[in-house]
């Protein structure tokens, strides 16, 4: 089966510093993938090459087949990748409403929503969707601005789902969380896999040992190693290079 997701050499240099060394990585269909790795370690420049937003100094970047290594970032989204960012990157004077609306809007007019004879009412089928999926029903009148840092976290992953998304970069997802949100995003995501790939950078490791079907671990922006979450627990590198010793010595 071809992978939905392919990189081929991925390399980015910032002066003389290497942020990401040349990483040959897959993604399947379907898959929870879950990215961690030190502070430094190469892991948002990773994303930012995959959904465009950082251009590579070396490598090819291969999505469902097609190289998109020289596609813009907007021009990926239509191709179904969408990435929320590690650091909120909401309209702060917009109301969680009309957040989330523009990304409905852009994903109806991708799939030539201008010709829908209801627009505004597939406008508002799409955000409700959305922010019923996050638990932001709530609060669909306020402010951006004025949400929690944990409830901003939610509507950019309302934003990202509103796009119909193929494959779903979550950075950092559960910064800020209180743990009940943290239980309700783990079931979430559960959720979004049924219809969609998600890669998932994440330092909570019991989040990360919940719900990765598989762990890719950077160091240096390097790949160390790779495997399921049990697998990657006893590896004894990613031991030493970032998770400490194992529970059961």
């Amino acid at each position: 089966m071809t992978p939905l997701l392919t990189t081929r050499g991925l390399s980015k240099s910032f002066g003389g510093v290497q942020a990401v060394r040349s990483v040959d990585f897959q993604l399947a269909a379907g898959e929870i993938r879950a990215l961690i790795g030190p502070n430094g370690a190469g892991k948002t420049t990773f994303v930012g090459l995959i959904s465009g937003r950082i251009a590579p100094s070396a490598g090819a970047v291969i999505f469902d087949g097609e190289d998109i290594t020289q596609l813009p970032a907007h021009l990926r989204v239509r191709r179904g990748i969408a990435y929320t960012f590690q650091i909120t990157s909401v309209f702060p004077e917009l109301t969680t409403y009309e957040n989330v609306a523009l990304s409905v809007q852009r994903a109806l007019i991708d799939r030539g929503g201008r010709s829908l004879v209801h627009p505004r009412s597939a406008l508002q089928r799409g955000v409700l969707e959305a922010v019923e999926r996050t638990g932001l029903a709530e609060r669909l009148g306020m402010r951006a601005g004025s949400l929690s840092y944990g409830h901003q976290r939610l509507l950019e992953v309302a934003m990202g789902l509103a796009l119909k998304p193929r494959l779903l970069i979550l950075d950092e997802p559960t910064q800020g969380l209180s743990d009940g949100e943290i239980d309700g995003f783990v079931a979430l995501v559960r959720d979004i896999a049924r219809e969609a790939t998600v890669l998932l950078i994440e330092h909570n490791m019991p989040v990360v040992m919940a719900l990765a079907d598989r762990i890719t671990v950077l160091d240096a922006g390097r790949i160390l190693a790779e495997g399921t979450p049990d697998a990657i627990r006893r590896d004894r590198a990613v031991q030493d290079a970032y998770l400490g010793a194992p529970a059961d010595g």
